[in-house]
């Protein structure tokens, strides 16, 4: 056996026979080697599939050469994304047409957007209903209006505002999946504790201070150990405090109202709690608050007794605090009409510019906004249906003890969203700054609104000025 440029060669590059025993010596190296390789690839492998559940499912079975592959990305973990994996699935099994591939992708928004603009969409994918102003304004969703109107898909199936979400420009460029509706969450036993009747909400602001006042705790030092009430927990919606004493950020049209006396008066009420209690206080006591998905989150922990937060806080609940005796209500308003006032938000579902198979990937989208799918899937990660029509199991079956109210919130056309800007995400974050500047005592309603209003008025006459969407 001869080895070029190996032991094999002897001086001056002369052929020598090897032995059975030299290439035994020679290759166990390569072996040992390529153990190490293996075992450190399954290693990796079995790392990956625990830190990227999505890797497993990718791994679906082979695909008859007859049916059309639509890739999917979606953004939920987890048993959301469970429940997600199971419509698929039973879409799946329907037909034998269409084999659906979901795989889970963190930063869905960005990098859906990168992908489209690369030419390298996937076929369908999950997105957030505030990405469909910006995706339709860049043009990288497909309208669905043509295929809505012959599948016989219409606005009268769904519950308003959840359609209207999906529309910008008088185009469809997405449709529901798990919609989203905020309520006040009370901790029964501190309200009793503290003499208060537990089953009775807050339903104005002024009921809320009063109750908040009487739920406050200090340690001996003085130290505040609990509270009633915090606007900045969990801060998620600092745009959104408006709207419980009427306000609204933006007319519809040319104008900015970020700086109405109705906002004046909500941030005049944000920072009455720091004012009050003190904010160095406050800011010690908000230290010591957990993640929000841990037993040390404020509210699970016992630590803040009311807070606003969406129909998903029952999943948190349940999971680290299955102890606690709690409730769920409107958030309380300073005008009793305003009562039932909600934020809403939305899941959706849309086909990118440049998919390879949007018909197919349309087929897939039928299903699950089909009353089968949908409830199949709100119910798996439990939430209420954005259909109108509901089946009586859905309601029955439902663990969530509230669902009915989320669901209502959604339907009394109390709800608001975020208004349909292409420059929402600076307008957020803009209001945002405020909030934290008025929080902090470093500036006045009036001044910190009155900035914020006066760099997005120039934004939005500058989109006019050009003939762009506002």
């Amino acid at each position: 056996m001869i080895l070029p440029d190996s032991p094999g060669l002897g001086k001056g590059g002369q052929e020598s026979i090897i032995t059975p025993m030299r290439v035994k010596a020679g290759i166990a190296p390569l072996v040992a080697l390529l153990v190490g390789v293996i075992v450190v690839a399954f290693s990796l492998y079995g790392l990956a599939r625990y830190m990227f559940p999505s890797l497993s499912r990718a791994a679906v079975p082979a695909v008859s050469p007859a049916r059309v592959t639509v890739d999917y990305w979606e953004k939920w973990t987890r048993f959301e994304g469970e429940a997600m994996q199971a419509v698929v699935d039973d879409f799946n099994a329907s037909q034998d047409r269409v084999f659906v591939k979901m795989v889970t992708v963190s930063v869905i928004e960005q990098k859906a957007l990168m992908a489209i603009a690369g030419g390298d969409p996937p076929d369908v994918v999950g997105l957030y209903d505030f990405n469909v102003v910006s995706y339709a304004d860049k043009n990288a969703l497909m309208p669905l209006e043509d295929r809505l109107e012959k599948a016989g898909i219409r606005r009268d199936d769904f519950i308003p505002i959840f359609w209207g979400e999906c529309s910008y420009q008088g185009k469809m460029w997405a449709m529901p999946t798990t919609p989203a509706t905020m309520a006040l969450h009370w901790n029964k036993a501190m309200f009793r504790k503290a003499g208060l009747d537990p089953e009775r909400p807050p339903k104005t602001i002024e009921e809320l201070d009063r109750m908040a006042e009487k739920l406050i705790v200090r340690d001996a030092k003085g130290n505040i150990v609990q509270m009633g009430f915090l606007p900045p927990e969990p801060g998620w919606w600092n745009w959104a405090w408006p709207c419980f004493f009427g306000g609204m950020l933006w007319d519809g049209g040319s104008r900015i109202t970020c700086d109405g006396p109705e906002n004046i008066r909500a941030f005049k009420w944000i920072q009455s709690y720091s004012k009050r209690y003190g904010l160095g206080p406050t800011q010690v006591f908000r230290s010591g608050f957990g993640n929000f998905a841990s037993p040390q989150n404020a509210f699970l922990a016992g630590k803040v007794a009311m807070v606003i937060q969406g129909v998903w806080m029952y999943n948190f609940i349940k999971e680290f605090a299955p102890n606690l005796e709690w409730g769920a209500a409107p958030f309380p308003t300073t005008d009793p009409k305003l009562y039932g006032r909600s934020i809403a938000d939305l899941d959706v579902i849309a086909i990118p510019r440049g998919s390879r198979h949007p018909d197919e990937a349309f087929e897939f989208i039928k299903f699950v906004v089909s009353q089968r799918g949908m409830e199949r899937l709100c119910m798996g990660q439990r939430k209420f249906s954005p259909l109108k029509k509901i089946s009586a199991d859905f309601v029955r079956k439902h663990p969530h003890p509230y669902i009915g109210l989320f669901r209502q919130l959604a339907i009394n056309r109390q709800a608001v969203t975020l208004p349909k800007l292409t420059f929402y995400q600076e307008y957020t974050d803009e209001l945002n700054v405020a909030f934290d500047k008025v929080w902090l005592n470093q500036a006045t309603p009036e001044q910190a609104l009155g900035d914020v209003k006066r760099k997005m008025q120039k934004k939005l006459d500058r989109r006019i000025q050009r003939g762009l969407n506002p």
